[in-house]
């Protein structure tokens, strides 16, 4: 039997949504330099050009050391190269950056309580925190610090309403929140927010010029959430056109084929696989994931060979790491699943 992929990576969707929820600031920076510096290393971070990145955001660090924003996004371009390319964390770095970012941006909070960027830059670096923690499976610890950040992106907007940027963190939240606890909204207090959700984004596509990529980024995946899936398609193509080399939409505009057009989101899967760059070819994660979803999709559309030999060349692939073994068990099972399936053709 056929296997959703849409629970299956709903962890991998929900991480990228935090990353790019997170991934904000509001507005543009007072100092232009650091502005420009900001802009130009994000824009490698979405492109995947993470060393060019890392060398940008070690030069506004270097400039800037008064800020938290270098190290929060050095510890972000870790992360990010780290979850794409499907390679261990390095802990001890990432958790330095972060650990530094929040000491600075506590005392930028204490001497000035009232400047607002003072206060971005907490929530920004307890949302990065709180992202962090989800990914490695520390939820209840990820909530928590989740909850300050976005309770903090409440109280700039509660000064400034045009700090649009915070919409994308707290629309975001609210939906995923509200979406993942459903069973739990006849209880008087719980509210259902996932229109309130969709609606803050809206609005942050809408106003935010900045970053409203980020908020289409977090549309397409709740649009997929919804079954809406046309809508999906239309950002992802629109935020592919001023990113078309970023896996991360790429990535959600296949699955938003998958329920409509199989062949296209088979397309698309092939073009997401083939843009890892040779150095990772040896790393089978992204491989085995990838090759698996498609061949699903051939089964879907009855292209069963075509589907069997996809499932034969990911089980043939031997001498995985420790790493990659833990990673990818339950996968490797239900691809000797599948394959079962289509040995009974």
């Amino acid at each position: 039997m056929l296997v959703t992929e849409l629970s299956v990576h709903f962890n991998k969707i929900f991480a990228a949504v935090l990353f790019l929820s997170f991934s904000v600031f509001a507005q543009s920076y007072p100092d232009k330099k650091v502005d420009d510096l900001l802009r130009k290393g994000i824009d490698k971070i979405i492109n995947q050009n993470y060393d060019e990145a890392k060398t940008i955001f070690s030069e506004l660090d270097k400039q800037r050391g008064d800020l938290p924003l270098g190290k929060i996004y050095l510890a972000a371009t870790e992360i990010a190269q780290s979850y794409d390319y499907q390679i261990p964390f390095n802990h001890k770095l990432i958790t330095n950056y972060l650990e530094t970012a929040k000491d600075i941006s506590n005392n930028l909070l204490e001497k000035d309580e009232r400047n607002l960027w003072n206060k971005y830059f907490l929530a920004l670096t307890e949302g990065y925190i709180a992202y962090y923690d989800a990914i490695r499976g520390s939820w209840l610890q990820a909530i928590s610090t989740g909850l300050s950040s976005i309770s903090l992106f409440e109280d700039i907007l509660e000064n400034d309403s045009s700090f649009h940027d915070a919409y994308i963190a707290i629309g975001t939240y609210k939906y995923w929140k509200s979406a993942k606890t459903e069973f739990l909204n006849w209880l008087p207090f719980i509210d259902d927010e996932k229109d309130l959700g969709i609606k803050l984004l809206s609005s942050a596509v809408k106003n935010s010029s900045y970053n409203y990529h980020l908020a289409v980024n977090s549309l397409i995946w709740i649009y997929i959430d919804r079954e809406r899936y046309a809508d999906a398609i239309e950002l992802a193509g629109k935020a592919l056109d001023k990113y078309p080399d970023s896996r991360i939409f790429r990535w959600g505009l296949a699955r938003a084929y998958e329920n409509i057009n199989p062949q296209k989101s088979i397309k698309e899967y092939f073009n997401v696989l083939k843009s890892y760059p040779d150095t990772l070819k040896s790393n089978r994660i992204n491989e085995v994931t990838l090759k698996h979803i498609i061949a699903q999709q051939y089964y879907k559309l009855g292209k069963m060979s075509d589907a069997k030999k996809l499932c034969e060349e990911i089980l043939s692939i031997k001498n995985y790491s420790e790493y990659e073994k833990d990673k990818l068990e339950s996968r490797l099972k239900r691809v000797q699943k599948l394959y079962k399936e289509l040995n009974s053709y």
